[in-house]
């Protein structure tokens, strides 16, 4: 199926009717307005204890191209400089840190771990004097570090093989990715779980010793303490009712404000998600879930249809992190490995994708509502909408409107400012999009780790242009057929 490319509507105009076309409903300004005419991103936001000095975020990305212990590349650090050149003043985590090596997601993914303490003291060293060198202080800059296990989709060693630990098996999960589902030896116990949680207290030490103001103790997209919010499936203290599957993430939290004052944690959340999905006859369609009703595996979805959205979990987990003291919540969706169009909305799918079976625009205003519903039923918490790379040229004028409404305190860039890495300064100073610089979603930074190489965005960043990897993309790109995500 065939959607009307965001490239091709030349003027806000269009790009509202196209919005009407298609049903949605979704704030636009009429122009990109910089800081000096007034701009609702320029404006300061608390978080917490912090105050940002805009309302940019950028998202955490994980680059496949750390060391095998860890420890920063050149290719890590030129994305942490690049992060302190946005002009953003949040910077959420900016990299996925596992906190056990058998955690990682790929075998060249940043750890926060004793052994790398020097390494992750050099990402954020890069951040702030990269910040301090383009805008004189970084009196206004928050950096944080996110960590992570990646549960079901662990891929730690240099063999790339999947070694999945999971909270508890999933009906359908389980046989896409090739798990016995009588096997329990890949399954947490409760005695592992509490070793878990230590680990994820002493990265925030490690963050904390190197002066990182917060952890993300990441909750989204099917990764681990993403997959206990679902496991009613799970029994014992860490599954079944809603305060069983919330334990792992509220017990962590509640570690690392007790034990270690001084560091603030906010949580990145897939506040909703669907059934998994996989390539149909002509775009994706989701697996047969109808012997699985009610739906026992969702967080933030119907237990009657797994493709409806239901808030009321999510909502009331989000209040009670805001009684934790976390300093904000950034609200994303869904998992890259098996629902990928609702959580990264993309004309171009990757290499192990789906044909979308929606305009990604339709996805990229889901994405925003959610943010907004959850914002307004828990407004004293700080929070981060996920989801505006595929608006493309019109996204500075969504992102202004939605924050001048209330909908959203932030507004978080990821796969845009690895082709367009100074969007924030460009139109909080310019007020311009450098359309050569516009990520079009051609996911090749999602290909290419999913084919072993180091992401990055071969179409549009000339550094990334000129290795070698780039002519394998070329060709892995043109042989591609697309089958299941």
């Amino acid at each position: 199926m065939k959607y009307e490319k965001i490239a091709q509507l030349k003027s806000v105009e269009t790009f509202r009717q196209r919005l009407q076309t298609l049903g949605i409903s979704l704030p636009c300004d009429d122009q990109i307005l910089t800081a000096e005419a007034g701009s609702p991103l320029a404006e300061p936001v608390k978080w917490g204890n912090l105050t940002a000095g805009n309302r940019w975020t950028i998202h955490p990305m994980e680059g496949w191209d750390a060391n095998h212990d860890g420890s920063p590349t050149e290719l890590t650090l030129r994305r942490w400089h690049n992060f302190g050149l946005s002009g953003a003043k949040m910077i959420w985590g900016g990299e996925a840190a596992a906190v056990q090596p058998d955690g990682r997601a790929n075998p060249r993914q940043t750890m926060a771990i004793d052994s790398n303490i020097d390494g992750l003291a050099q990402l954020r060293g890069a951040a702030l004097n990269a910040h301090h060198e383009a805008f004189g202080s970084t009196d206004d800059l928050i950096i944080g570090l996110q960590l992570t296990h990646s549960g079901r989709f662990c891929r730690p060693s240099p063999d790339n093989q999947l070694r999945p630990r999971i909270a508890y098996h999933h009906p359908l999960l389980d046989p896409k990715f090739h798990i016995e589902p009588g096997d329990d030896s890949v399954v947490w116990t409760d005695d592992e779980i509490e070793g878990l949680i230590d680990s994820y207290v002493n990265a925030a030490r490690l963050a904390r010793e190197v002066g990182y103001q917060f952890v993300d103790v990441k909750a989204c997209h099917g990764y681990l303490l993403h997959e206990f919010l679902g496991a009613r499936l799970r029994p014992g203290k860490f599954g079944g009712d809603f305060e069983g599957r919330t334990r792992v993430l509220k017990t962590i939290i509640q570690r690392v404000k007790s034990e270690l004052p001084g560091i603030e944690v906010g949580v990145r959340l897939s506040a909703f998600d669907f059934v998994p999905y996989q390539q149909g006859d002509a775009v994706g369609q989701p697996m047969d879930f109808t012997g699985c009703l009610p739906y026992q595996c969702g967080f933030g979805s119907s237990p009657d249809n797994p493709l409806e959205i239901d808030l009321t979990e999510p909502i009331r987990l989000i209040r009670e992190l805001g009684e934790l003291g976390v300093i904000g919540v950034n609200i994303s969706c869904g998992s890259p490995y098996y629902n990928p169009h609702i959580q990264r909305p993309a004309i171009f799918p990757p290499s192990d994708g789906y044909q979308p079976p929606e305009d990604p625009l339709v996805g990229v205003a889901r994405m925003i509502d959610v943010a907004r519903q959850c914002k307004e039923a828990a407004p004293d918490v700080t929070m981060v909408a996920t989801g505006f790379t595929y608006l493309q040229d019109y996204l500075p004028h969504v992102a202004q409107a939605v924050v001048r409404e209330g909908w959203v305190d932030s507004v978080g860039l990821g796969r845009m400012v690895l082709s367009f890495p100074d969007l924030p300064a460009a139109t909080l100073l310019e007020g311009e999009m450098k359309r050569k610089k516009v990520c079009r979603t051609f996911s090749d930074c999602t290909t290419a780790p999913r084919n072993g190489m180091v992401s990055g965005c071969y179409p549009l960043d000339p550094f990334y242009k000129d290795r070698d990897e780039a002519k394998k993309m070329r060709e892995l790109k043109k042989a591609q057929v697309p089958t299941g995500a």
